[in-house]
């Protein structure tokens, strides 16, 4: 029988379908710039990567010599501007006022100075024990998954990961943490999971 003592989420793509805010804030971008919008190859890339990974990726390919203009707009727009575009997975809430009961509960995310004012715009800081973004360490960085554990002093085997992308799987992987991959079936994962309803049966199940 499994045994968790901590659950950590990746943000966006798990705790919200955010891909049409990021499309919306990264295209605001581009037309102050007056560059053409998003590719659909870009489009996913700007939904895994910092901001400042994305910021050097889409410039560095339409006009490096605009990248220090971009990283000035991008840091003068509030994501907040993008809130109305953010969708809450179905169930989040339920899910978590369920296993605050049960789990210590973090957050390792990509996103940096928005996290804090996403989670207050929906009222769900309150459920997050820790809180990891890429102000801190990003997640190509191997500790921004370790200092989670080491701030509960838990075991990796003690903890369960819910993401949805490659990084999420390559992070897991490094730190031997067992992978929840959702709404993902392409990715190595442990488990596979496509709404909080499910992820609660598994746990239920594994207690």
């Amino acid at each position: 029988m499994l045994s968790f003592k901590l659950l950590i989420f990746d943000c966006d793509g798990v705790l919200f379908d955010s891909k049409e805010a990021n499309v919306h804030f990264y295209n605001h971008i581009l037309k102050q710039l007056n560059l053409p919008p998003l590719t659909s190859e870009e489009i996913e890339y700007i939904h895994m990567h910092t901001v400042d990974e994305c910021i050097k990726f889409l410039l560095n390919k339409r006009a490096p010599e605009k990248l220090e203009l971009a990283k000035k707009i991008q840091k003068e727009t509030p994501f907040s501007l993008f809130f109305a575009y953010m969708k809450l997975e179905p169930g989040l809430k339920e899910f978590l006022e369920w296993a605050k009961n049960y789990f210590y509960l973090a957050i390792c995310t990509n996103r940096t100075t928005s996290i804090q004012p996403l989670l207050e715009h929906f009222d769900l800081k309150k459920y997050f024990h820790f809180i990891m973004s890429a102000l801190k360490r990003p997640k190509t960085d191997p500790h921004a998954l370790l200092d989670i554990l080491h701030f509960f002093k838990i075991k990796p085997e003690e903890a369960l990961y819910i993401g949805d992308s490659q990084i999420d799987e390559k992070l897991c992987k490094v730190c031997k943490v067992k992978l929840v991959a959702f709404k993902n079936p392409d990715l190595s994962a442990d488990f596979y999971i496509n709404n909080y309803k499910e992820l609660k049966k598994l746990l239920t199940k594994n207690f």
